[in-house]
């Protein structure tokens, strides 16, 4: 069984990566500072894949460790601990790192701290211990305000925030290292369109701290009497109903494309794969809210106002290129995404935190 570390791992989409790789087979080695996350979903991780785990503690096939990205000592004692216990880690999937494009404006120092330092400290301690085989949590936000819907991934890096600036410059880092070292770096960059939903038991999902940054936990909060009322940004936009039209991909989808990246990076020679995930499909903000009703028979009060600095009209992906190099694609609808999401926000209207 193949010995794999995942940094952030104990987030919204590592959390169900976990899940979908202890189903296949992996032994997993999870690195996490718990500043947007809780041990409590690999808790649960753990019992619905038949294990048990808590911080700081192993078992077999998982072990939590808590620790910082940025702190090297700490990389290098999970990298020699692993070899020295027979069972050195073979790839990395790196979800470590801040991601709410509002807070980078107000933050840039520290999301290029977080984001850029911790990335550069993760592969000079992988490059120290001779694993070489990545997967890197990028984001659609590299495109900027696209020019050609769907989105294909040779279209041009435009990001408009410090956190698309950092996400390239981690992909930049990657085309860098690789070439340095030709026939040695297996390499995947998954950009990310939308990712929401939830795990269909209901027992993980998404629990972002404070005032949810993104339209799904929004609309979920809403409709379990969390917040009063949803904000939609902008009515006017050269849409089919007015309102923004992004890619919705089922997190469990997400994190099949995952697994599939790894397999792949293991079976094939060196290389830097760069892959869009997403369903190929966009549903409006309103689509969004009028499912999610379907979904929860609760209403979803919002207002429109005015559009958010930032924001396109359209983002959606191709994701031709991800079904020929790993034979992936999204297999969950809107409608299905908005039953799993209910299902967690219904059983765990205020998230984890009861059960901290």
């Amino acid at each position: 069984m193949t010995q794999l570390l995942l940094t952030g791992g104990a987030g919204f989409i590592g959390s169900h990566t976990c899940l979908v790789l202890l189903q296949e087979g992996h032994n997993l080695i999870v690195l996490d500072d718990h500043s947007n996350s809780s041990p409590v979903a690999l808790e649960r991780v753990a019992t619905l894949s038949g294990l048990s785990a808590s911080a700081e503690s192993s078992t077999e096939r998982l072990q939590l460790i808590q620790g910082d990205i940025r702190d090297s000592t700490c990389l290098g004692k999970v990298f020699i601990d692993a070899r020295n216990a027979g069972k050195p880690i073979e790839a990395v999937i790196h979800f470590a790192g801040l991601k709410a494009v509002g807070e980078s404006v107000r933050e840039p120092l520290r999301y290029w701290d977080v984001n850029l330092t911790g990335s550069r400290c993760l592969l000079a301690a992988m490059n120290a211990n001779d694993c070489r085989t990545l997967v890197f949590s990028s984001s659609a936000t590299l495109y900027g305000y696209p020019k050609d819907v769907p989105i294909p991934e040779t279209a041009p890096i435009k990001p408009i925030n410090p956190y698309g600036h950092s996400k390239a410059a981690v992909e930049q880092l990657l085309h860098d290292l690789a070439a340095s070292a030709p026939n040695q770096w297996r390499i995947a960059c998954l950009r990310y369109f939308n990712p929401v939903g939830a795990h269909p038991s209901g027992k993980i999902g998404e629990d972002p701290l404070g005032t949810p940054n993104n339209l799904f936990p929004f609309v979920s909060q809403v409709a379990v009497g969390r917040r009063t009322s949803l904000q939609v940004f902008g009515g006017d936009w050269p849409t089919k109903d007015g309102t923004g039209v992004r890619d919705y991909i089922h997190v469990m989808d997400l994190a099949e494309g995952h697994r599939a990246a790894i397999d792949c990076l293991l079976a094939e020679p060196a290389q830097l794969l760069t892959l869009n995930l997403g369903s190929g499909q966009g549903a409006s903000v309103v689509e969004v809210v009028r499912a999610f009703e379907r979904a929860s028979g609760c209403q979803v009060p919002y207002e429109v106002v005015a559009r958010r600095a930032g924001d396109a009209a359209i983002t959606v992906a191709d994701p031709s290129l991800a079904l020929q190099r790993l034979g992936w694609r999204t297999q969950r609808s809107l409608d299905d995404i908005c039953r799993d999401g209910w299902a967690w926000q219904s059983a765990n209207p205020s998230g984890y935190s009861d059960q901290q």
